[in-house]
C-alpha cells in the first residue's frame, strides 16, 4: 500500500463523525439530487433467511488504514474535501463503515455540494449504537467496528456473503439462527484489533489450512498457507489460530475476547458456505485458481486448462 493510500484512508474512516453531526441527515441538502443509494446485503437478498449477522463483503484492502479512525470525526468541510478527491473509494468505505456500526432499518445520507450527488448508505449490523447517535466512540466501539470493517475486507474485492458473529460494542449478540449456522456450515477467522488507534488489526484462522486443491475468495482470512505473521491484505497481520489468542462464548460459537501484545479487544468471528471453499476439480475457474497443469488451486489445469 501506497503512503498516498495510507494518507487518503487515515481520512477515510474519519468522516464518520462528520456524517453523525448531521443527525442521520442529508448534508447540505441541494434540488432534485441524484441518488447512489448503496443496499446492504443481508439474508433477504441471498438466501432468504432472517437478516441477524448475515453481510456481504467486498471492501478492498485499500479501504484500511493501520491508524485510521477518529472517534470524534471531522468537520463537513474536511469531510467533504476527502470525499470528493476519491468519490468512489469514500463511498465504499462509508457502505461498510455505516453496515458495522448502524442498525438494519437506519441510514445515513450525504450530499456533494458542487454537484448535488446524494449518496445513501444502510445500516445492517448495529454493532455501535452509541457512535451511531452520535457521542464521542468508546473504546468497545471502536474495537468492534474495526473488527468489523477487517471482517468484510476481500482480496479480490468481489462479494461473498459471509455469517458475523459476536458480541457488540453493549456486549449484545449479534442475532443468529440455527439455520444461519447451517447454511454457513464452514468456520473461517476471528478479526480483532483497533483502527482508531495505532495498535493495528489481525485476523486468526477458526479452522484448519485450507488444502494444496482448496482455495477461496475470502483469501484474506483464509488460504492455503496462511499463518502467523502475514496476510495478503495490509494492514491485516495474521497472527495464526484464534484458539491460541481468544476465548469462545458458552456455546463455543463465536470468540468474545481476543488479547494480543497485552491488549483485551472485542472480536468478531466469521463464517462460510461450503460452496464458497472451492476446489480445483469442480469445473469452474474461480478467481483464485490459476492455469496450470495439476490439480493444485494455484496450477488447476482441471478447471482453469493449460497456461498459453
Amino acid at each position: 500500500m501506497t503512503c498516498t493510500c495510507l494518507a487518503r484512508l487515515r481520512a477515510l474512516l474519519l468522516l464518520w463523525g462528520v456524517a453523525l453531526a448531521t443527525s442521520c441527515g442529508p448534508v447540505g441538502e441541494p434540488s432534485e439530487p441524484r441518488q447512489h443509494t448503496r443496499q446492504a446485503q443481508g439474508l433477504e437478498g441471498l438466501n432468504g433467511l432472517s437478516a441477524n449477522g448475515l453481510s456481504a463483503n467486498g471492501l478492498s484492502a485499500n479501504g484500511l488504514s493501520a491508524n485510521g479512525l477518529s472517534a470524534n470525526g471531522l468537520s463537513t468541510s474536511e469531510f467533504a474535501s476527502w470525499f470528493q478527491a476519491d468519490e468512489a473509494l469514500a463511498d465504499s468505505v462509508m457502505r461498510y463503515v455505516v453496515r458495522c456500526a448502524l442498525a438494519e432499518g437506519t441510514s445515513l445520507s450525504y450530499t456533494v455540494p458542487e454537484t448535488g450527488e446524494r449518496y445513501t448508505w444502510e445500516g445492517l449490523l448495529g454493532l455501535a449504537p452509541g457512535w451511531a447517535s452520535g457521542t464521542r466512540a468508546s473504546t468497545s466501539e471502536q474495537q468492534v467496528v474495526s473488527a468489523c470493517l477487517a471482517a468484510h475486507v476481500n482480496k479480490y474485492g468481489m462479494t461473498v456473503p459471509i455469517s458475523v458473529l459476536g458480541l457488540g460494542a453493549t456486549g449484545a449478540p449479534v442475532p443468529y439462527t440455527s439455520a444461519e449456522l447451517r447454511a454457513y456450515s464452514q468456520r473461517e477467522a476471528c478479526f480483532f484489533g483497533n483502527l482508531f488507534t495505532s495498535e493495528g488489526l489481525y485476523l486468526g484462522s477458526d479452522r484448519g489450512k485450507l488444502n494444496a486443491r482448496e482455495s477461496t475468495a475470502r483469501a484474506c482470512s483464509l488460504s492455503s498457507n496462511s499463518g502467523g505473521g502475514h496476510t495478503d491484505c495490509p494492514p491485516l497481520v495474521h497472527v495464526g489460530s484464534c484458539a491460541a489468542y481468544c476465548t469462545l462464548d458458552a456455546s463455543k460459537t463465536y470468540y468474545t475476547a481476543c488479547t494480543y501484545n497485552g491488549v483485551t479487544y472485542r472480536p468478531l468471528t466469521t463464517r462460510l458456505r461450503e460452496e464458497d471453499v472451492y476446489l480445483c476439480g469442480d469445473g469452474a475457474c474461480q478467481v483464485s485458481e490459476s492455469c496450470g497443469t495439476s490439480n493444485q488451486y494455484d496450477n488447476c489445469g482441471l478447471d482453469c486448462g493449460a497456461c498459453p
